[in-house]
């Protein structure tokens, strides 16, 4: 029997206690048939996400520098796996997410995953919105600039190596960007038999409009300029 790929799921946190237990008790609660270790990368909290994070992860790691690419480079830093599977601290992976995700890179030209993400909502338009996002994601896997979120993402650990991880100068669409670069080393493709679940935080605190027309915004941003919107237009939300 083939050996399943050990794999490091890295969770990057700052200020999170009110999202990140039920996304680590997710994480523990996989049907994967082999090893997998959770990281968290904590960019010095000062609230209970640590605490909290110290009763699910595996390895947790303080990260002093700014930038949720700081913290998912320094998680990368400290994993073992063969395969990276980064998820943010508020979205909640199906019982399956790992396996049918580790399950693509069988496939030795895959370097890049991800899946369907939807909201944690009963709102209609946070539904849409989130299908149409599905549906751009898709769309972009034939182009040659594949767009993949952050919120759920994975890559082969020698591909992300190679291309030194999430580039930290970038304020905003560093996950659109390492997706482009790592396409340059293989394929990256969408997993459709699982899926996330995220918070719809950002949604709900901008409305439906604004949050379409800052995300188209910021994709054209990325587009012209390589980054996306700058952080007082896309600060954090608790």
């Amino acid at each position: 029997m083939k050996k399943e790929p050990f794999i490091s799921v890295i969770v990057p946190t700052f200020n999170e206690e009110k999202y990140i237990e039920p996304t680590l008790k997710a994480l523990r609660g996989q049907d994967y048939n082999g090893k997998y270790e959770i990281i968290v990368a904590d960019g010095m909290s000062k609230d209970n996400t640590v605490k909290i994070a110290k009763k699910y992860a595996d390895k947790i790691v303080l990260v002093k520098k700014k930038g949720i690419a700081a913290g998912r480079n320094e998680g990368a830093k400290i994993a073992k796996g063969n395969i990276f599977l980064f998820i943010d601290a508020d979205t909640i992976v199906l019982y399956n997410t790992i396996s049918k995700i580790v399950k693509t890179f069988q496939k030795k030209d895959v370097v890049a995953a991800t899946c369907a993400i939807m909201p944690l909502s009963s709102k209609n338009k946070n539904f849409t919105l989130y299908l149409i996002f599905n549906q751009f994601v898709k769309a972009s896997l034939k182009t040659t600039k594949p767009q993949i979120a952050g919120i759920c993402c994975a890559f082969r650990r020698e591909a992300f190596e190679k291309v030194y991880g999430f580039d930290e100068r970038l304020e905003t669409a560093e996950d659109f960007d390492l997706a482009e670069r790592i396409s340059k080393l293989g394929k990256v493709v969408f997993v459709e038999d699982t899926l996330v679940i995220t918070s719809p935080r950002r949604l709900d605190a901008w409305g439906a409009t604004k949050s379409a027309r800052r995300y188209i915004t910021h994709y054209f941003n990325y587009l012209l300029t390589g980054n996306g919107l700058s952080m007082k237009k896309y600060r954090p939300i608790r």
